[in-house]
């Protein structure tokens, strides 16, 4: 076999990279296939290649002195490296001694090495072998390694699945959703206000029946009509108990749609449509629970700071403010300018019983609405009874308005236009009242420890913070007593 050295020549050994014109001083020389047939598909077999689309053998088809023993490249005198008759390639990257392998099986029949003949002769005419011809008379897969026993290849493959089946368990632990909270309190706090993961689990348990069927606000998108939005199918890549989650996480953590977006893995217009979804849902679900309580339970449930000196409180009532964008309309700006805060805020009023539960919350009412104003529109003068006794702050000077009722009103004294101090029975009235009014303060920190009041709320979401300000308030229940 002669040796087509040339400037161009390269090894069609896998992952061989010998080039004829990068030789280097390593002197290595690139010798074409066999003529014969046998030697032939010893070669291919050898190489691990199959002829086909990909690989035809044909005169510029070579393999490098590189994978042939020592005693394989003989020189001529000529000066000419050739390969002794019978060698076959043994050295290569993927095997320390390739040299033991077998040969493949050659078929017997006569028929077919006197065709097998004829092609070769054909393709030494031409300088081309007929890819099809050659492919169908190949019995191998050389693509395979034949070194490897079936049962062998099958404990690699199960052992590739049970690999892929534990990196699979990881990821889906690494997942953010409430599930992977379950066993961290102090996490699911963080991202929930929740105390424990089994109260979240009660309280969703409580929603699932409901939850499961309500109209979503995709379906009102898409949806004409109730009966039409009932026959849409819903395609929700959350479960419905991490649609809860997210909307907690929004809400509690004050987190942006395109973080949640990352976090859970959806789009942003998904995890806006979820918020709104939800928030509408809870506003109708949590708002019709009866929180307002009956005379004889405050009685049942005051403390002892109550009832040795306010024996007849109903209610603690105090107002809150939520900053909100400025709007362009200079007057949409005026009703919502607070005075107080110097910025424009939605503002609402809260109301908890002795016991520290919130029972009543108003809706959001523009940022200069006046204390009175918002006590007399917001209803709850209309849930008093007749010797109720309600406490506030010094604000709210609406006794006129409770004594239409036959209720009383509790709040620290004023300072007369004729006097410049208190006397010494007024500074003991407001520091008792200070001392018990001072929880409807802790609880209205417990509603601003929901995060997405801590920024200036963006008037896009003026069509749903009505709701999400009334859900965050009732959701402080669920955190157990004040005191």
């Amino acid at each position: 076999m002669a040796t087509g050295q040339n400037r161009h020549d390269h090894c069609c050994v896998p992952a061989c990279r010998n080039d004829s014109r990068y030789d280097s001083g390593r002197n290595l020389s690139f010798h074409s296939f066999p003529g014969d047939p046998v030697g032939r598909r010893q070669w291919v077999h050898a190489i691990r290649r199959d002829v086909g689309r990909n690989f035809t053998i044909n005169s510029s088809t070579k393999v490098c002195s590189a994978h042939f023993g020592a005693s394989d490249v003989r020189t001529t005198l000529a000066g000419k490296r050739v390969i002794a008759k019978g060698s076959v390639p043994c050295i290569f990257s993927w095997t320390k001694d390739s040299s033991s392998r077998k040969p493949p099986k050659l078929r017997s029949s006569s028929a077919a090495v006197e065709a097998e003949s004829d092609e070769d002769h054909e393709s030494d005419s031409n300088m081309e072998v007929n890819t099809s011809t050659s492919t169908a008379d190949l019995d191998h897969d050389y693509g395979e390694g034949p070194s490897y026993s079936i049962e062998e290849k099958l404990a690699a493959a199960i052992q590739h699945i049970d690999e892929l089946e534990v990196e699979n368990k990881q990821l889906r632990s690494l997942r953010f959703n409430v599930q992977r909270f379950s066993a961290d309190p102090d996490t699911l706090r963080f991202y929930t206000g929740f105390q424990s993961y089994n109260l979240l689990y009660a309280t969703y348990k409580s929603l699932e029946p409901t939850a499961n069927s309500m109209i979503t606000w995709a379906q009102m998108q898409r949806g004409a009509s109730a009966e039409s939005m009932r026959n849409i199918t819903k395609h929700e890549r959350l479960c419905c108990i991490d649609q809860f989650f997210l909307f907690l996480c929004y809400c509690k953590c004050g987190l942006f749609e395109k973080d949640l977006s990352i976090r859970f893995n959806v789009s942003v217009p998904t995890v806006s449509r979820i918020i709104i979804t939800w928030a509408n849902y809870l506003y109708h679900i949590l708002g019709s629970l009866p929180i307002w309580p009956t005379r004889a339970q405050v009685n049942e449930h005051m403390p002892e700071c109550f009832t040795s000196m306010y024996p007849q409180t109903r209610v603690i009532l105090d107002c809150t403010e939520l900053r909100c964008q400025t709007p362009s309309s200079l007057y949409v700006n005026s009703q919502m300018y607070s005075h107080y805060k110097s910025h424009t805020t939605f503002k609402g009023l809260i109301g908890i019983t002795p016991s520290g539960a919130v029972c009543f919350v108003s809706q959001l009412y523009s940022g200069s609405i006046s204390d009175n104003a918002i006590t007399a529109q917001s209803g709850i003068v209309e849930m008093l009874n007749e010797n109720d006794d309600v406490m506030a702050d010094k604000g709210f000077t609406i006794s006129m308005l409770l004594s239409e009722k036959g209720a009383t009103l509790n709040i620290p004294p004023f300072l007369s236009s004729k006097r410049s101090q208190f006397s010494k029975e007024e500074v003991e009235a407001t520091q008792s009242i200070a001392r018990v009014r001072i929880h409807v303060e802790r609880a209205i920190r417990r509603v601003k420890e929901f995060h997405i009041f801590d920024s200036v709320l963006p008037l896009s979401l003026a069509g749903s913070v009505n709701q999400i300000w009334t859900v965050c308030t009732l959701l402080t229940n669920f955190r157990g007593p004040l005191f």
